[in-house]
């Protein structure tokens, strides 16, 4: 009765043994990490433009933008 205990245990940790190197064999995630890179790589440059066309529009064309329209509305005559 204990030998066939012992033998079932042996061989469910054999089991396991194998299913879990069967898992870390396995590349079916692998692409998880590439994804995730891209999507970062995509947020950084996307963050960079929108701060490099708030710096253009804030210092450049919104000062006069802003003088024209007031040029406009603020005629004599």
């Amino acid at each position: 009765m204990m030998r066939k205990n012992v033998t079932k245990v042996k061989n469910q940790i054999a089991g396991k043994a194998l299913m879990a190197k069967a898992i870390l064999r396995s590349q079916c995630g692998e692409n998880f990490v590439d994804s995730a890179i891209k999507i970062l790589i995509a947020v950084v440059i996307g963050a960079l433009l929108l701060a490099g066309l708030y710096t253009l529009f804030g210092s450049t064309v919104l000062p006069t933008l802003t003088q024209r329209i007031k040029d406009m509305f603020n005629y004599a005559g």
